[in-house]
């Protein structure tokens, strides 16, 4: 093994060792959060159906979510997310209203092979111009964010859509699953294959190792350019997803819905752990980060707080989440490991005694 090869295994292992310090650090925050509202709003917060609620409403963004932790472990970026979303559930209600009476299982299962098809589509073309035309990331998804948009209302006229089959809406959009909602069970099933892809498989291993450091990932035999399609395929078919079931759940299209979508999601995908730098970063930990915020707005619109300063503390979040990273990053650089900031919080009190 050269000593490139090595370095960058080292760096691989002290990553997932401070990854895991940092998804325990991000639950504790989680659960401060939950415990200081329950304590404010007990009979309204801390009951099953709210946290179903919160559950409910960080589902789809968890299944974006997934997609974009391997981007930006990748060290890219997407911001097409929330139009490549509106764009399939577009072209799903198109097609299934095009069909017959728009009813039925049958019409539902095109359905969603169109939202798939489309999402899918849109993740190769953002994946081919960024590995094979080099374009950055950002300047390609925030084209093809505007693409998708444009398109979405083209062949709509800008009106919303509510082409959904019944049975979609009983089964995915509202259905339950001995209580729990079948949008969560989705979710959960998304996430779970999320995190034994990135752990357990190759497929994984390469997405960390070309963002930590492509060149040394073409030496050892990793097709760097097809991995990139690969993942940004993979993230525009999981929009996809999202797509079938916001427009199963909402029962509309919601064209000017998804704006700040991909702003949210990144944000999540950032204060749960993943380097916005690249080169590692955990699916469990997105999924927490995106609960914080879901959270915070749930509980300030029970305590009839302005669901603005939801937005003020998630940008705080955000900022400490890419500080604390670079700080990380450093020691790493220097060959030490300083902990997580709970370790630095407590270290800091024992030298003031």
């Amino acid at each position: 093994m050269s000593t490139q090869q090595h370095e960058d295994s080292v760096w691989r292992r002290l990553g997932r060792r401070i990854l895991r310090a940092q998804a325990l650090q991000i639950v504790f925050v989680w659960l401060v959060i939950v415990a200081g509202f329950s304590a404010l709003a007990p009979q309204a917060f801390f009951q099953t159906s709210n946290f179903l609620n919160i559950a409910v409403s960080v589902s789809i963004l968890a299944i974006l979510g997934v997609g974009t932790t391997f981007i930006i472990i990748t060290a890219g970026i997407d911001l097409s997310m929330g139009a490549v979303l509106v764009f399939s559930g577009v072209v799903a209600s198109l097609v299934m209203q095009a069909i017959g009476d728009g009813e039925g299982w049958g019409v539902a299962v095109l359905g969603a092979f169109a939202a798939l098809a489309s999402g899918t589509l849109w993740g190769l073309v953002n994946g081919s111009l960024v590995a094979k035309a080099k374009v950055p990331p950002m300047i390609v998804t925030l084209g093809t964010f505007g693409a998708a948009l444009g398109l979405s209302q083209v062949l709509t006229g800008g009106i919303d859509q509510h082409a959904t089959p019944k049975v979609l809406e009983d089964t995915i959009g509202f259905g339950k699953v001995l209580g729990i909602p079948v949008l969560v069970l989705i979710a959960a099933i998304v996430v779970t294959i999320g995190i034994v892809v990135l752990r357990r498989t190759r497929f994984g291993l390469h997405t960390e190792a070309i963002g930590s450091n492509p060149e040394a990932g073409r030496r050892v035999g990793i097709k760097v350019d097809r991995q990139l399609i690969k993942v940004y395929t993979l993230a525009g078919f999981l929009a996809g997803l999202a797509g079938l079931l916001n427009l199963s759940f909402f029962r509309s299209t919601t064209i000017a819905g998804h704006s700040l979508t991909n702003l949210d999601v990144i944000a999540g995908v950032v204060i749960g752990g993943t380097s916005l730098f690249g080169g590692f970063g955990t699916v469990f930990g997105t999924v927490i980060g995106l609960l914080i915020p879901a959270t915070l707005r749930n509980g300030f619109v029970i305590l009839g707080v302005q669901p603005y300063w939801q937005q003020v503390v998630v940008g705080a979040f955000l900022i400490a989440a890419v500080y604390f990273d670079q700080q990380r990053r450093a020691a790493a650089n220097r060959g030490q490991d300083h902990g997580g900031l709970i370790s630095r919080l407590l270290k800091n009190h024992r030298k003031e005694k």
